[in-house]
C-alpha cells in the first residue's frame, strides 16, 4: 500500500473570525448528539463568550405541543444546543414588529416580546416561515470557542438568511460544506461512520 503524503483533514483552513451572524460548521469527526454534523448560527459573540443555536437538529416536537397558549404552529421545535435545554428561544425575520429583538444578520433577529409573538402567531399574521423555535442553546465561555476553532473543530463562514430560516435542514451541513469547494467538498462526502464505508 502506498503512503499518501497529505492528510485531507489536516490543511490550512481560511481564518474567519467568529462574530454575531456568522455560522459554525462542525468538522466531520466532531461527535455528539448536539454538534455532530451541525451548523450553528452565532447570535452573540464577544469578551463574555458566545451564544448560538444549532440550525439542523429537529426534535420531532412542535411548539404548539409545548407552549400552552399557541394555538397552531406548523414549524418544528429545534434543539438549539446542550445549555438550558428546558428553555425556549427563537429567531425570526420580523424585525421591529417584535419589540426587544436583537438584530443578528440583515434580516434575522433573535428574541423579543414573546407575548406579542404569540398574539401574532395566533392571529395568523406570522407563520413558521418567519420564526424558528429552539429548546436550549449553545454557549461558550470566554476564549473557549476560539480554542475550538484553532483546533479545527469548527469552520467559520456565512450562509444566506433564507438558508438559516429554511425548514429543509436534512442536507444543510453537506450542502454548506460543499459550497465552500476545495477540500471542504471532500469533507462533505465523508461517511458518518468510516467503518461502514
Amino acid at each position: 500500500m502506498r503512503q499518501l503524503d497529505f492528510n485531507i483533514f489536516d490543511f490550512d483552513i481560511p481564518v474567519v473570525k467568529p462574530a454575531k451572524g456568522k455560522i459554525l460548521i462542525a468538522e466531520p469527526f466532531l461527535k455528539g448528539p448536539y454538534f455532530g454534523r451541525s451548523i450553528v448560527l452565532l447570535t452573540e459573540f464577544g469578551k463574555e463568550g458566545a451564544v448560538g443555536f444549532v440550525l439542523n437538529k429537529a426534535s420531532n416536537v412542535y411548539p404548539d405541543e409545548v407552549i400552552d397558549d399557541i394555538l397552531s404552529f406548523k414549524g418544528e421545535l429545534f434543539i438549539g444546543g446542550p445549555v438550558s435545554s428546558d428553555t425556549l428561544h427563537f429567531i425570526h425575520t420580523l424585525g421591529d414588529i417584535l419589540p426587544g429583538s436583537v438584530k443578528v444578520t440583515e434580516n434575522i433577529y433573535w428574541g423579543g416580546d414573546f407575548e406579542k409573538l404569540k398574539d401574532l402567531i395566533n392571529s395568523d399574521v406570522v407563520t413558521y416561515k418567519q420564526v424558528k423555535f429552539f429548546a436550549g442553546y449553545s454557549g461558550w465561555s470566554p476564549g473557549q470557542l476560539e480554542g475550538e476553532i484553532k483546533d479545527k473543530s469548527w469552520i467559520v463562514t456565512e450562509i444566506d438568511d433564507m438558508a438559516i430560516m429554511s425548514e429543509n435542514i436534512d442536507d444543510i451541513w453537506e450542502n454548506t460544506l460543499n459550497s465552500l469547494g476545495g477540500m471542504f467538498k471532500t469533507w462533505s462526502k465523508f461517511p458518518n461512520d468510516p467503518n461502514q464505508n
